[in-house]
């Protein structure tokens, strides 16, 4: 009989875990078939290689369920008032909201809020 050994995968920080470490894109949407969403995705996927050098990280709420982040739904969804229709928002290191849309936010938007950041302009000296 083959031995099954349980592998432990680290489990993903909290929002609030991800403070001066991370900067957070959150992206909601009531259903996996929202057509913003799929918008954002696609932008987001193009983009991959510099979200990541930003040190950003992309946190999705659909529906009851979150990725990117170790915090139930119902509590993102209360801490930055999100509505049942498509929400983005931009949070700072520092856990400040950047920015906030109904629509998908364009790379260069995200690009040009993140490089004006004090930390990020540090970062790059």
């Amino acid at each position: 009989m083959p031995l099954l050994l349980a592998i432990a995968l680290p489990a993903s920080p909290t929002v609030a875990q991800m403070k001066w470490e991370r900067r957070i894109l959150i992206v909601s949407a009531a259903t996996a078939g929202d057509a913003e969403l799929a918008e954002q995705r696609r932008t987001l996927a193009a983009w991959k290689t510099n979200a990541s050098a930003r040190d950003l990280t992309i946190v999705e709420i659909v529906g009851d369920t979150v990725r990117g982040a170790r915090d139930p739904a119902a509590a993102l969804r209360r801490k930055y008032h999100l509505p049942a229709t498509f929400t983005a928002i931009l949070i700072g290191k520092d856990g400040g909201e950047k920015l906030r849309s109904a629509k998908p936010f364009p790379a260069t938007a995200l690009e040009a809020t993140i490089d004006a950041m004090p930390m990020r302009k540090a970062g790059q000296r």
